[in-house]
């Protein structure tokens, strides 16, 4: 990113901050305040990137022995019934 780019988006982070500010100043104020997606945990982000290092894992072992996803599908569910996998 070039200096001019960091420097637009500096100058568009600093107005929004002003216009919060004066959002709050401003007496019986409407709170109009943007927010961002929901904050998710720790434990969240970890579980979601253990699923994902799943799925590249059984991916990979997939394509290493040739094996279609209906066959892998039944295999898990058949170990899912026997209470080999939650």
């Amino acid at each position: 990113m070039d200096e001019r780019e960091k420097l637009r988006k500096f100058r568009e982070l600093d107005d929004a901050f002003a216009e919060a500010l004066r959002e709050l100043e401003k007496p019986n104020p409407k709170l109009d305040i943007p927010t961002g997606p929901p904050v998710r945990s720790l434990a969240e982000l970890e579980a979601e990137e253990q699923q994902q290092a799943f799925e590249r894992r059984l991916k990979s072992l997939m394509n290493e022995y040739a094996q279609p996803r209906e066959s892998v599908a039944v295999l898990l569910r058949t170990l899912q019934s026997l209470g080999r996998i939650a």
